[in-house]
C-alpha cells in the first residue's frame, strides 16, 4: 500500500474513489476510500484495484459505503455480525463498536438483526459468552472469577446473576451437578 492511498483512507478522500477500494482483512469487508466508518489498522488493509478484485479476494461490501452501490443482504450482514461476536466475544462488545465493524448504525443493526436472529444482539453476546463460560466450567478447575472474566464480564457479581437468570442455576451449583 503506498502511503498516497493510506493518506486517502484516513482522511476518506472522496477523490480516489473508483481509483481503489480498500479490504479490512479482520472483517473480510472492502470500501471505498471516503468510507466514513472507523479508521482500520494500517496492518490490516488490502488494496484492491476494482470491486472484481475484491469480491475475488471473498470481501464482502461495506453497508456504509457500498462500494458496489448496492445494499449487503441483510443475512449476510447479521451472519457478519454474528462471526465477529463468535470469535471476539470476551473483548468489550458494545452495540456501537459492533456497528462500527460492520459498517453500519447501531439503531440499524439493531433492528436488522432482532429481525434475522429474533434476540437483539446484546443477548446474543450473552448467549455466546454463557456457552462459553459453560464449557470452562466443565473443563477447567478455573475460578468463577477467573471464568468471567475469560468470556469478556469482568463484574463477577453480574456474571454469577445474569448466569443464574439464564441457565438457573449459579455457575458454583452448574459445576457441582
Amino acid at each position: 500500500m503506498t502511503h498516497e492511498s493510506w493518506f486517502a483512507i484516513i482522511n476518506n478522500d472522496a477523490s480516489y474513489n473508483n481509483q481503489f477500494f480498500y479490504g479490512v482483512k479482520t472483517t473480510k469487508i472492502f470500501c471505498k476510500p471516503s468510507c466514513k466508518s472507523r479508521v482500520p489498522k494500517k496492518d490490516n488493509v488490502l488494496i484492491f484495484q476494482n470491486v472484481e478484485q475484491a469480491l475475488n479476494a471473498h470481501f464482502r461490501p461495506c453497508k456504509r459505503c457500498k462500494p458496489t452501490n448496492e445494499k449487503m443482504p441483510d443475512m449476510d450482514w447479521v451472519t457478519l455480525v454474528t462471526e465477529y461476536i463468535d470469535h471476539h466475544f470476551s473483548d468489550k462488545l458494545t452495540l456501537e463498536t459492533l456497528s462500527d465493524i460492520a459498517h453500519g448504525s447501531p439503531y440499524h443493526l439493531h433492528r436488522t438483526f432482532k429481525k434475522i436472529m429474533s434476540i437483539t444482539p446484546i443477548e446474543y453476546i450473552q448467549q455466546v459468552r454463557l456457552n462459553a463460560a459453560i464449557e470452562f466450567l466443565k473443563q477447567t478447575n478455573k475460578t468463577i472469577e477467573d471464568i468471567a472474566i475469560s468470556v469478556g464480564i469482568p463484574n463477577t457479581p453480574y456474571f454469577i446473576t445474569l448466569f443464574k437468570k439464564k441457565i438457573g442455576k449459579t455457575p458454583a451449583q452448574y459445576r457441582n451437578g
